[in-house]
């Protein structure tokens, strides 16, 4: 199983994601982010997500939500791990080869 980092960006996204939700359902933002979170152990014991829309990323999508996991394959000595870089709703505008802001 590969190591899990999350990017400062990421853990924002989470934060902010989090607190938009929770203003009108704490309940529903607890089991987004469980979901959320589920979905990147996932990533941990198979990156299967496809070719991310900027440079060196891939893409994973939410199975049951709007929400789009950006991440990135580091190598760290002869281990491999996954680094999220972004959670993004796909509603947004992404610029092309950049991060929605």
């Amino acid at each position: 199983m590969r190591e899990v980092v999350w990017s400062q960006s990421a853990l924002d996204d989470m934060d902010e994601l989090a607190a938009y939700i929770a203003a009108d359902n704490p309940r529903a933002a607890l089991r987004v982010l469980d979901r959320i979170e589920t979905t990147v152990e996932r990533l941990a014991h198979t990156p299967i997500g496809h070719s991310g829309r900027v440079a060196g990323t891939y893409e994973m999508p939410v199975t049951g939500l709007s929400y789009i996991i950006a991440y990135a394959l580091q190598a760290v000595g002869s281990r491999e791990q996954i680094v999220v870089l972004r959670v993004i709703h796909g509603a947004r505008n992404w610029p092309q080869g950049g991060w929605p802001t």
